[in-house]
């Protein structure tokens, strides 16, 4: 299972928000580049990158940052973050990003997902964010009737890479991630899932990865408060394998 750390690209900044909200904010570096070597020198691999000011306009606004990332950062970078436009999509691989994420257009736009894919075969990843079980969209202020384990399975047929699953009722709140729902997710499906949400030390690290199959989890604010050494724990990883 990989750790995978996350970078919040706000006005070009690396930022952590609580919850999703744009008004409880803490800017952890002017420089994002900076968080991608930090994180890469601890050991990472793979680094979760948010596009804030994308995911709130609907469109890439922090490119500069994600190239900055991309060039001191050797390993695999997704990117999501209000990305709704195969044009977006096929900009971000063109400057090397592995995988991108597609988020509440998933709900609203089966077909765009199913394009996508044909598109950029392997390339697509779906962020499904979830409370009590069903969907939230648009920025986690609208939840539907959709269930998480079903949205997950449609996406799966469309051809995508994975999944990002997140409690958001868990997320930047170092409470714990929900072990059970991400267990559910991981059986039901035959593609990698990564988990998001709610990490606060190394003990949910190593709950995690007793789900078998599970691929990988994000942490964020966790790491960039010290409550989780990132370095130490990709080393109990790999001694538990």
């Amino acid at each position: 299972m990989h750790i995978i750390p996350a970078i919040d690209l706000k006005d070009g900044k690396c930022v952590r928000l609580r919850q999703g909200k744009f008004d409880e904010l803490t800017v952890y570096y002017d420089n994002p580049q900076e968080a991608a070597l930090r994180w890469q020198e601890e050991g990472a691999q793979v680094l979760h990158v948010v596009d804030l000011d994308g995911a709130k306009e609907g469109e890439i606004k922090n490119l500069p940052s994600i190239k900055k990332i991309r060039e001191v950062f050797k390993g695999e970078i997704e990117v999501g973050g209000g990305i709704r436009k195969l044009q977006d999509i096929e900009l971000l691989i063109k400057v090397g990003i592995n995988r991108v994420i597609l988020g509440t257009v998933a709900v609203q736009d089966p077909e765009f997902v199913k394009k996508a894919c044909k598109e950029f075969p392997q390339r697509i990843i779906v962020g499904i964010d979830a409370k009590d079980g069903f969907v939230a969209v648009k920025g986690w202020v609208e939840l539907t009737e959709t269930k998480a384990t079903e949205l997950a399975l449609k996406m799966q047929n469309n051809g995508i890479w994975g999944i990002i699953y997140t409690d958001i009722s868990r997320d930047g709140m170092l409470t714990g991630p929900n072990i059970e729902a991400t267990k559910t997710l991981v059986e039901a499906l035959d593609i990698p899932v990564i988990a998001s949400g709610g990490v606060s030390g190394i003990n949910d690290i190593i709950k995690l990865a007793q789900i078998t199959k599970l691929w990988g989890v994000i942490t964020g604010k966790a790491i960039y408060t010290g409550a989780i050494n990132l370095k130490e724990a990709i080393k109990l990883l790999k001694a538990n394998l």
